[in-house]
């Protein structure tokens, strides 16, 4: 297990974070059609190419995580995408959840589904490059949801996945996402990220999960999309930290944000307000998907000229997200 201990701090050393590839196809289909971009096969590869083809990105980004085809894939001159990162000093890692599925008995609510055969699998993943993987859970929230029982199947599913990643020698990113969508107040969200945590880490003892070999990718603590009231900042950061401080352990190494919808640079700002309420007992840094990639998407538009003014456009939002991972992010940094 210290290889794999070894493994989480390097995810999570300072300045750096992890950028979330993970998307599945038809995922990136949708966000291909809102820039007007044909969906192929060969569209979606040259895309991550691209990305990871970025001179520079070890000096912001510490992992990459990669869907199922994705690990599978090389670039145009014949390289496997996991070799093209680890060249530039980033750790390949992937998604091996089977997505959420209707939670039976509980309308409303899902269940991530994938633990079958996930040993093997693993073993493969492992053998392609991989270093370390992630599970999600969504966790779905109005007045009455989550429920105990949905809390439960999540936590469960996600501890086993985690027990499985470190007897392969994986760091598990464990990702229990409390969703944004809604209109839940602050408040509300606090309230059910806590328990969701508490709910997480007894299951994560019950499978005897080493909390010194894992990461932790939580949301940060946000008033829902559709709430007349948006809070601040400042009142996203204090509640976050409130939450973390009040459930994580300090054994655990790492805190990876996803940015669950949030803006480009309003996941940055909470980032950095969060850093900035520091020490910690954890590294506190990103696991962004759309925060990063959104800028470089809408630049590329899935022509080859644009790829170079892509990249720079993916290593600003890298930059910015490094610095505010330290809680040394400013406004001046957006104009690079």
């Amino acid at each position: 297990m210290t290889d794999i201990r070894a493994t989480a701090r390097w995810l999570v050393r300072e300045g750096r974070g992890i950028l979330a590839a993970d998307e599945r196809t038809t995922t990136l289909a949708k966000r291909f059609a809102a820039v007007g971009i044909p969906s192929t096969p060969e569209s979606q590869r040259a895309y991550r190419e691209m990305l990871f083809g970025a001179e520079g990105i070890g000096d912001s980004l510490s992992g990459v995580i990669l869907f199922d085809e994705t690990i599978h894939q090389s670039t145009a001159a014949g390289v496997p995408f996991p070799a093209q990162l680890a060249a530039q000093g980033v750790l390949p890692g992937v998604k091996v959840d089977g997505g959420a599925q209707p939670l039976a008995g509980f309308p409303g609510e899902a269940v991530t589904e994938g633990l079958d055969g996930l040993r093997q699998r693993l073993a493969g993943y492992r053998a392609l490059g991989a270093r370390f993987a992630k599970w999600r859970a969504v966790i779905a929230v109005d007045a009455e949801l989550p429920t105990t029982g949905c809390m439960l199947a999540n936590a469960h599913a996600l501890a086993r996945y985690a027990a499985l990643c470190q007897e392969a020698g994986l760091v598990p990113i464990v990702e229990p996402e409390v969703l944004m969508d809604g209109s839940h107040t602050l408040e509300r969200c606090s309230t059910v990220t806590e328990s969701m945590l508490r709910t997480l880490f007894t299951s994560l003892a019950a499978q005897r999960v080493e909390l010194e070999a894992m990461i932790l990718k939580p949301n940060m603590v946000t008033s829902g999309k559709a709430c007349v009231t948006q809070a601040s900042t400042a009142s996203v950061a204090q509640a976050t930290v409130e939450c973390l401080r009040r459930t994580v352990p300090a054994a655990v190494p790492g805190i990876a944000f996803l940015s669950g919808g949030q803006r480009p640079i309003q996941a940055t700002e909470h980032l950095d307000a969060i850093n900035r309420l520091g020490p910690h007992p954890w590294r506190v840094t990103f696991s962004f998907a759309r925060a990063l990639q959104e800028d470089a998407l809408s630049v590329w538009q899935g022509h080859e000229s644009n790829i170079d003014a892509a990249r720079q456009a993916f290593l600003q939002r890298a930059v910015c997200n490094a610095a505010a991972s330290d809680g040394a992010y400013t406004a001046d940094l957006e104009a690079g």
